[in-house]
Order: structure tokens, then sequence, then C-alpha cells
């Protein structure tokens, strides 16, 4: 492991005797006496030329270079002679590793993001993919250092359950019975007989058994894969998607909303800071706008709204909406996008939400009729993040389930959570895919997902 990293060689100060890179053919074209490679390793969005000398014993096979090919490179790091970079290659070994054939799907040219989402397997190779993906590496490394940095520790949550967290029964069933054996199909599956003697489910969030850890170790977050057997074919939805949940003791509403909106200000800083020639190609190619909203945000004081309020709001604007807007609905993209980039034009978080659209597990205020729940919303995605102060009253809790008809039997443990020591908690879920699209400017979830699982979709 040896070989250099193009974005470490391209910032070097001073040329290099002996430098190893590995990568992907993007260009080659032959000139008189040489040939000069283009080549990326992933690295950076930035390729870095080769020049061949047709010296090279095995200058022949070079010729034959495709785009796609995977080659070796050893030669030394010099000054460029041309425009638009400083550094390049003289190569005095060139072995080819992998040779593409003519056929490889991606040429140099533009391709759709229809295309491109029928070659998963193979988008990570363009500019753009490569990109949005660095940038989903960086934000995860990012997300760990803000936590640990405040004291959070990290849960791993199960992802198969018996519980169902939003209680909207969107969930994928995970059973090992032979689905297939005709006296199963007669009988129906007996969920008694299945390997965990009960109906298991892939998680759609782990809220739940962070809020185990948060009533023992403090703050703590979870940051995983959630599942939703949601059949829609949105541009916002996946049936497979990672989700960001801190879960803080002796912490309010209050309290919650500052660590999402601190949280939310520290990832976009960050890359902008680590990420900026890959931020710059969506700023130039996907959103013009990009730049400006998301130094907006930074610069933002996030106006904090009761639901109600922004209801009125919403129902007195001139506005024209193709979903009529009534106290006691959920709020639609387009009602977000009016009150984040119409009235307020900036971050907007809205709170105190009627509980008969809300989870049972959100905190019962003293009205009786709204729950500690608030949501943040951001110019051009909408929500963002979706939280609330726990119920950490048995009895309060207890009376939600039932008029919610959840089976307290199936949540024996979540009780007992306040049966014996309960303290007023909160916590909130980031979904991560949301994030990098606010980041990148990209619209549609599949193209910040390396595989998206969506309906009709797992080809991958």
């Amino acid at each position: 492991m040896n070989r250099n990293k193009i974005h470490i060689l391209l910032q070097s100060k001073t040329p290099l005797d002996q430098v190893e890179v590995n990568g992907w053919v993007r260009t080659r074209r032959d000139s008189k006496g040489f040939s000069f490679i283009e080549v990326n390793d992933g690295s950076c969005l930035k390729n870095i030329q080769i020049i061949a000398p047709s010296s090279l014993p095995n200058y022949h096979d070079i010729q034959r270079l495709t785009t796609g090919s995977a080659v070796g490179i050893t030669g030394s790091l010099v000054p460029s002679q041309g425009k638009g970079q400083s550094w390049e290659i003289t190569a005095t070994r060139i072995s080819v590793i992998g040779l593409a054939p003519e056929t490889f799907p991606l040429q140099k040219k533009r391709h759709s993001d229809e295309y491109l989402r029928s070659i998963a397997h193979l988008r990570p190779r363009t500019n753009k993919y490569g990109a949005v993906f660095r940038i989903r590496s960086e934000l995860s490394y990012a997300i760990h250092t803000f936590f640990r940095d405040r004291g959070f520790r990290y849960i791993h949550s199960p992802i198969i359950t018996g519980s169902d967290c939003e209680g909207a029964g969107e969930m994928f069933r995970v059973t090992t019975l032979d689905i297939k054996n005709p006296a199963l199909k007669d009988r129906g599956l007996d969920a008694t007989r299945d390997f965990f003697g009960k109906e298991a489910s892939l998680t759609v969030s782990g809220q739940l058994s962070a809020e185990m850890f948060a009533l023992a170790l403090g703050d703590v977050y979870t940051f995983g894969p959630t599942f939703r057997a949601e059949n829609s074919n949105t541009r916002r939805h996946a049936a497979e998607f990672w989700m960001i949940e801190p879960e803080m003791a002796f912490c309010d509403l209050t309290g919650n909303m500052d660590i999402g909106e601190e949280l939310i200000r520290y990832l976009i800083s960050h890359v902008l800071r680590e990420c900026r020639e890959d931020i710059e190609l969506f700023a130039n190619f996907v959103d013009k706008t990009l730049m400006e909203t998301l130094n907006h945000i930074l610069s933002s004081e996030f106006v904090r709204l009761p639901y109600a309020e922004a209801v009125e709001l919403l129902k007195t604007s001139k506005a024209s909406f193709d979903y009529p807007v009534a106290y006691g609905i959920d709020l639609q993209s387009e009602h977000e996008k009016y009150l984040t980039e119409i009235h307020f034009k900036k971050p907007v978080i809205l709170y105190d939400y009627p509980k008969t659209i809300k989870p049972f597990y959100m905190r019962l205020n003293a009205d009786q009729q709204t729950v500690a729940a608030m949501d943040i919303l951001v110019p051009g995605i909408g929500e963002i993040v979706g939280g609330s102060q726990r119920e950490e009253r048995l009895d309060v809790l207890q009376d939600r389930m039932d008029e919610m008809g959840l089976l307290k039997e199936n949540y024996w443990w979540y009780l007992d959570s306040r049966r014996y020591g309960s303290v007023p908690h909160s916590g909130f879920g980031m979904g991560f895919e949301r994030l990098i699209m606010m980041i990148t400017g990209i619209t549609n979830i599949r193209d910040v997902i390396p595989f998206p699982r969506t309906p009709g979709n797992i080809d991958f």
C-alpha cells in the first residue's frame, strides 16, 4: 500500500522523483513520441495527467488503453507544461491492470441521471457521483465528530425489531418461514413458529432503543440504516435510508431544537471547508444557487414558530396550494417551501403539533391537544429534522398508547423505562440522504444513495 493518492500529489509543494499511482483511465490521446493519459483514482474530482513516452517497453499496449481501463503508474511528479493543472507525472513504467472494452458504458460525454441509475454499480466513476459519495463519506465522519466532541456515546441500535416505533405499520416483515410451502399458504404465517417466536420486522427507527441508553448514559446517538415499506415513488422517499438519531437525557424541547440547529450549521460548515472542490462541481453544474443557499442557512437565525401559527399564516397567504391548508393536517412540501423560501426566506422550526398527527411517544402539552414536537424545515428540501420531547410520564404514555390502539405488552420494556427513574428527555431524527440533498443541490434521493431501494427496484 505504498501508492500515492492523486489528491495528495496535486497539493504537493515540490517535484517528487518517485511516485506510484493506481487508477482508471478517463481519456487517452496520442501525440508524436508520447501519449497523454488522464487518470483518476477516486480520491478527488481532478484527474492527473500522465506523460507516457514511446520509449516505454510496452508502449504498444499503452496505445490500446481505453476509457475505464485500470492502470498502475510509476514515474516522477513534475510541473505541468499544460494549462489547467499544476503537476503531471512523467511515467517510467505503466502496467495495464485491467483493460476495459470499447463498450464501457461511461464514455466521455454527459449521461442522464436516469441512465446512470440503471448502472448504479458503475456511476461512482463519474465526476458527479464520485463527488457526492466522497461528500457522503466526509459527512459521516463529521457526524461522529460532532457528537463525540459534545460528549455523546454512539449506540448500535438493532436493525431487526419487534416494535413499530412510528405506529404506522409500514414495516418490512422478516421471517425464516418457507412462504412457498403450500401448507403455510393455507394456514397463513404463524409467527409463533418463526425464528424469534413472534413477528419481526426491519426497523423504521433506532429511537426507542436509543432512549433506553439515554436514560443510562446521558446523551447518545444512533446512526444507521432504517427501512420503510411505503409504496412511494417520489423524489424524496426510499425504502432503505440512513438516520441520525440523537437522544438527550434531562433535555426539553428547546434544548432539542438547539442541538438540531447546531448540527445543521456544523455539517454545512464542515463540508464547505473539507469538500470545497466537490461542492463547487454541484454549484456549477447542478444548482447555481447552491452556495448562496448554504451560506444563507449558515448566517440566518432559524425562525421558531408554533404549528398553529404556521397554519394561520398559510391560510391567510395569497399563495395557491394544490393541497388545502387546515389545522390538524401534515404540512405538504409546497407548504414547507412557502414558509422557508417565500415568506421567511430562511430555515424554520415548527413546534407544538396536534397530537392526532404525531406518534405516541411525544410529550403531551398542558393543553391536552398538542405535543412537544418539532420539525426543522430548510430552503430547497423542506423537513430535514423531526423530533420531540419524549413523554416521560408513565400514565400519560399508557393513555396515548391506548388512544392509538397499540398493544402495551409489545412495549413492556419501553414502559419499564418510565417506571424506573424516568426523566425528561428528547431527541430527533435527521434523514442523512435529505442532508446530502440539501448540501449538494441534488433533488432526487436516488442519486445520493449508493444503491437505492425503491418500489420495484432492487437490482444491485
